[in-house]
């Protein structure tokens, strides 16, 4: 409904990244969905744990988000 507009805590940067996290539940949730602003759309491009519980799968997940997106950005 915000789009754009939905801010912290249910939205944050990811560090390093081109990439936002959406943090459902106000950041209680311990999922995470990656996306990024592509022209118009706001693309997901993965699902992944949340940093804190398990670093190792939030970056597969955002590596997986980057590239899933870029190839959607080249098609």
């Amino acid at each position: 409904m915000l789009g754009l507009l939905l801010g912290a805590p249910h939205t944050s940067q990811v560090k390093g990244s081109s990439l936002r996290e959406l943090r459902p539940r106000q950041g209680r949730s311990p999922w995470r969905a990656f996306y990024r602003r592509s022209g118009g759309l706001l693309v997901v491009g993965a699902i992944g744990p949340e940093a804190t519980k398990d670093r190792l799968g939030f970056g597969r997940a955002v590596k997986a988000a980057e590239v899933r997106i870029a190839a959607f950005e080249s098609s």
